[in-house]
């Protein structure tokens, strides 16, 4: 039950992101890896990839993190997870979200349930936003891209995840997708 890799990769990233919020918001950044780890431990996620899921963004969003600390501190499976979810910040979201698109025919099934349940929060917590928002149109106003920029990159996402993973974790990510969808299209 009690995991000392996944307390470890807890608590460093909690110091990694202190002081961050998500998007548009005073939300702690912090619970969108913990929302990942949790979902992955819900589909039943080996101990690395749960640790992955704690720490997938801390390279491309945290100073003092690279690669070669992730692998330091938590071995090279977890570092080839979290390289396998790093974006290349330097890019246009375009090029980045795409790039990510198409590596999804390269990455293991570990690296796949974590791209999944950070998808699958990331899609959840818009939704959730939309909804509970008076003013969904500036929900959007956060994001890069337009909203159906942004809809259209996650669609080609899901699907490409779609042709390589099964189970509850794919299929609640194909539903949240749909009523995201659905959302916007009514909105």
């Amino acid at each position: 039950m009690y995991s000392p890799g996944v307390e470890r990769a807890l608590r460093a990233a909690l110091d990694a992101h202190a002081g961050q919020t998500r998007k548009g918001g005073s939300i702690p950044y912090i619970t969108h890896p913990l929302h990942v780890a949790l979902i992955l431990a819900r589909a039943g996620a080996e101990e690395e990839a749960i640790q992955a899921g704690l720490l997938h963004d801390v390279v491309e969003d945290c100073e003092d993190w690279t690669l070669d600390r992730v692998e330091s501190e938590f071995g090279p499976r977890v570092r080839g997870i979290v390289a396998d979810l790093t974006e290349e910040k330097a890019h246009t979201w375009e090029k980045r979200k795409q790039a990510a698109v198409d590596h999804v025919a390269h990455m293991d099934a570990a690296a796949l349930q974590v791209k999944a349940a950070d998808k699958l929060h990331n899609l959840s917590s818009l939704l959730a936003d939309l909804r509970a928002a008076d003013d969904p149109p500036q929900v959007w106003a956060h994001f890069t891209a337009t909203p159906e920029e942004t809809l259209a990159m996650a669609r080609a996402l899901v699907e490409a995840l779609q042709a390589r993973l099964e189970g509850p974790l794919i299929a609640a990510l194909v539903q949240t997708l749909a009523e995201l969808e659905a959302f916007a299209v009514d909105s």
